[in-house]
């Protein structure tokens, strides 16, 4: 492929001061393909031209001479776990809503936006389901990388401390199978996998109207130091 320019708008900010992990992932992971692996090597910045170069079977998000992201082919080999009933998962997510650090406030996955131009996907904990989080998500704005942000932090929600917690995201490994119609009622649910030292694992998946998995995901979360 020809080098790509692409910038990142603010609206999908994760951080205060740059993209959201799961939407840059998605940015490059789907123009891998289906499923793809995706490892984060700075915080992706905003409103910037930013270069996708491909090496390989590599693509590579750049910010000048500094490496930002790199994709390469890969699935998350997850079986997602039966999903809770819509209400369930509703009733999981009442209460929970923006809970982490004001740098996390306005993410467009799990902050809080009076403008509602983010997702406000804010997962709790399902009882009897072993570290299962889950909330409801209306698909709105549905693309590649929407889908990918919107199985980003409820990975952080059942990896990290109570709520969203500090931890940052440093590898996605994502597979979506169907994008979900715009409107159509979603269950997003997130898994823990363990940890090893400041590294610790999850997995998340979207479900659609019928139940059925549409996307899929196995990530890495860094705790701070």
């Amino acid at each position: 492929m020809h080098d790509e320019t692409v910038t990142i708008d603010r609206r999908f900010r994760g951080p205060l001061r740059s993209a959201n992990g799961g939407y840059a992932c998605g940015l490059l992971g789907s123009r891998v393909g289906a499923a793809a692996e995706v490892t984060l090597r700075l915080p992706p910045p905003l409103e910037r031209p930013l270069t996708i170069r491909q090496e390989g079977e590599r693509l590579l998000l750049e910010d000048g001479d500094l490496l930002v992201a790199e994709a390469v082919p890969g699935d998350p080999g997850l079986a997602p776990p039966v999903p809770p009933e819509p209400a369930a998962a509703a009733a999981a997510a009442e209460g929970v809503g923006a809970f982490g650090p004001a740098e996390f406030a306005e993410c467009f996955v799990c902050g809080t936006r009076e403008d509602g131009s983010g997702l406000s996907i804010h997962p709790g904990p399902v009882p009897g389901r072993d570290g299962l989080v889950a909330t409801t998500w209306v698909a709105h704005g549905v693309s590649p990388e929407v889908v990918w942000a919107a199985i980003d932090c409820p990975g952080a929600y059942a990896a990290g401390d109570p709520g969203r917690g500090e931890v940052v995201l440093g590898r996605m490994t994502a597979r979506i199978d169907r994008l979900p119609e715009e409107g159509e009622p979603c269950v997003v649910v997130g898994w823990p996998l363990g940890e090893d030292g400041r590294k610790l694992y999850a997995g998340t998946a979207l479900y659609g109207l019928d139940g059925e998995p549409l996307a899929v995901a196995r990530q890495i979360w860094i705790a701070p130091r």
